[in-house]
């Protein structure tokens, strides 16, 4: 092979191979996703949505006020919640807030409920810098009655300012329209016996694993692609 064919070839190649890493990365992209900015709202995420069981809900907060850091966050809890214990948490202190409930209800056990706490307030020893993600974490019992939407107004408090996260959704309208939504979830089916728990976590385990192997599978399989292609474009220059 000529000299200047040679050197056409390793441009060839080169070129080849910045596209194949372009257009690996831009898969990537595509596939895994690109963050929205609702990633970044306080959000509530609970261990289970079933009526009338025990659930932890994570209270996610991934910024502060206009680049301020966080000092406090105040959750305020929905009516329908009559019990609560907030997790213990470093670097931050917990005052819990009751009110009077009037009438009183029962609890599952049929204990009478006089009093709940109405607000958790997670105060800083060190605020929280910007970009930086904290969890808060309350065990509750959820209601009984599914369908009911569990609203979490919050309060977020930073060195200069505040966010508050009270926003809910008037009839027509979606979460995704409002610019500070609060954080909340709509209590679902009753869930059934123990082995029924354990083969939904059993069945969400495989899912999230077949998901992440069907990912990987369909990555590597691309990328053959472009690979082989690679390899069959540098054998037709060398020839």
């Amino acid at each position: 092979m000529r000299r200047n064919d040679i050197g056409s070839a390793h441009v060839a190649r080169t070129r080849l191979r910045r596209l194949m890493y372009a257009g690996a990365a831009a898969l990537v992209v595509v596939l895994v996703g690109i963050p929205s900015p609702a990633s970044a709202h306080v959000t509530v995420t609970p261990s289970t949505t079933a009526a009338g069981a025990h659930a932890v809900l994570q209270f996610s907060v991934g910024h502060g006020c206009e680049n301020s850091p966080t000092t406090r966050i105040t959750i305020q809890l929905p009516a329908q919640i009559t019990s609560v214990a907030p997790t213990r948490t470093a670097s931050w202190t917990i005052a819990k807030q009751t009110e009077v409930v009037s009438p009183p209800v029962l609890d599952a056990h049929g204990d009478q409920i006089v009093q709940r706490v109405a607000s958790v307030t997670f105060s800083a020893e060190i605020p929280l810098p910007d970009g930086y993600r904290e969890v808060f974490e309350l065990a509750v019992t959820l209601p009984e009655a599914k369908g009911t939407r569990l609203v979490f107004p919050t309060i977020q408090t930073c060195e200069r300012g505040e966010a508050a996260w009270t926003e809910v959704p008037q009839d027509g309208h979606d979460v995704g329209e409002l610019e500070l939504p609060a954080p909340s979830f709509v209590v679902s089916e009753p869930a059934g016996d123990a082995h029924h728990h354990a083969s939904a976590r059993n069945t969400q385990a495989t899912a999230g694993g077949d998901g992440v192997l069907t990912f990987a599978a369909l990555t590597l399989g691309v990328l053959g692609s472009v690979l082989g292609g690679a390899a069959l474009v540098r054998q037709r220059h060398l020839t």
